[in-house]
């Protein structure tokens, strides 16, 4: 009988995280190597990339960094041949790899308030589609052969709690009543773009052992500051920010066998934010 410990064993299995140099990425590839995976961490910075793999190598975890712009289809094959030629398969994706800034700087430059929809630039709302959409589509497209030529395989889609609800633009505007930005039009559309895209993909594989299921995590900390803490904080049934490792449990777990009875499917990590 398998011990249930079992199933979250990640031995012999290969797992390519993109945006994997990220606050949440670089946790997912930790994860993934202490659970027995060989990981390859993708990012458009490349020395980011490479230092996140040589931390894991130096721990004794088999990883490779390598340069990824999402964006690039030849880019996006030589990382499957890239992972291929070095470890032999890919068993597992995480699509971690977004935009997400939080001010517009060229709104900024002209005086309007950041993230303004009214003033929104066109080219930036085309490349988030690029990064967020479209980078998804190709990277899975490319990563999901290997998958198929084994029979078995886990994706994972990084969403958000603002692709589930549109974003509370009161926590942008601080005590004494100065606006200090939106959340950009972008975000939501996209990210509510990749639960439908993972609710395709899952159904498109009936009949396989691949398995496609998101993940959405509620704000995570990283150094925001006081007055954001604590307006987020209100928001949320447990009252606080989540920490940037509370999401590794949720990655595993859709990563693993753990999961086997599960694709198509969200799993929202956030604090109870979208409950109420």
């Amino acid at each position: 009988m398998t011990s249930i410990f079992d199933l979250f064993k990640l031995d012999g299995r290969v797992a390519v995280v993109t945006g994997g140099a990220g606050l949440l990425g670089r946790e997912f590839a930790r994860t993934l190597a202490e659970a027995g995976a060989a990981v390859v961490v993708a990012d458009i910075q490349a020395a980011a990339a490479e230092a996140v793999a040589a931390d894991l190598s130096a721990q004794g975890y088999p990883a490779l960094g390598v340069r990824l712009d999402v964006t690039d289809p030849a880019a996006v094959r030589d990382l499957v041949t890239t992972t291929l030629a070095r470890f032999g398969r890919l068993d597992i994706l995480v699509n971690s790899a977004a935009l997400d800034p939080k001010f517009d700087p060229e709104a900024l430059a002209r005086g309007i308030v950041p993230g303004r929809f009214e003033d929104f630039p066109l080219d930036l709302w085309n490349q988030a589609l690029a990064v967020n959409l479209t980078g998804i589509f190709l990277v899975t497209q490319a990563c999901v052969q290997p998958m198929l030529a084994q029979g078995k395989g886990s994706i994972i889609n990084l969403c958000s709690t603002y692709g589930l609800t549109g974003p509370d633009q009161r926590i942008y505007v601080r005590a004494d009543g100065q606006r200090v930005g939106y959340k950009p039009v972008y975000y939501t559309v996209t990210k509510a773009g990749v639960l439908g895209f993972t609710k395709y993909l899952a159904a498109y594989y009936a009949g396989t052992q691949i398995r496609v299921n998101a993940l959405t995590p509620g704000g995570v900390y990283n150094q925001h500051d006081e007055e954001f803490v604590r307006q987020y904080a209100a928001r949320t049934i447990l009252g606080r920010m989540a920490r940037k490792d509370e999401m590794n449990g949720a990655l595993l777990f859709l990563a693993s066998d753990a999961s086997s009875y599960m694709t198509g499917a969200n799993l929202i990590v956030d604090g109870g934010w979208t409950a109420w």
